[in-house]
């Protein structure tokens, strides 16, 4: 995915992979935390996830995120809520690398990410690079 931040790229697979496999998240998450899908995001898994809580913060959605990473019950979060805080076109390059439109792209990340960021901080705070 040129020209996608590493966090965009993520979103990405979470739409597409998360989606496909929402009964088994676990396992995905283990997946992408060490196998190839990992290497498909620019920066690994822990720079999109940084990026991505980044995002959020700066898109209003600090609280939804710090629930998400944190050890307690996560925050829910509405597709609205998403496509307000995402760039134009990094909807625009999702939605053609998906082939969703952008309400079943918003829709099918928000029922995914709080998932799949939980899983992918385990302990309350954000992996670090490697």
């Amino acid at each position: 995915m040129a020209g996608m931040p590493s966090w965009g790229a993520l979103l990405g697979l979470v739409a597409v992979a998360g989606y496909q496999n929402r009964d088994k998240i676990g396992e995905f998450v283990k997946g992408l935390s060490g196998g190839t899908a990992a290497a498909e995001v620019p920066g690994g898994v822990a720079g999109g996830l940084g990026g991505l809580v980044t995002q959020m913060n700066q898109g209003g959605l600090a609280d939804i995120a710090k629930s998400w990473v944190g050890t307690g019950a996560n925050s829910p979060v509405s597709g609205d809520q998403l496509s307000k805080m995402l760039p134009p076109n990094i909807v625009e390059m999702l939605t053609k690398q998906t082939g969703l439109t952008p309400e079943e792209l918003m829709q099918r990340l928000a029922q995914t990410l709080p998932q799949v960021v939980d899983s992918l901080t385990p302990k309350g705070h954000l992996p670090t690079q490697s």
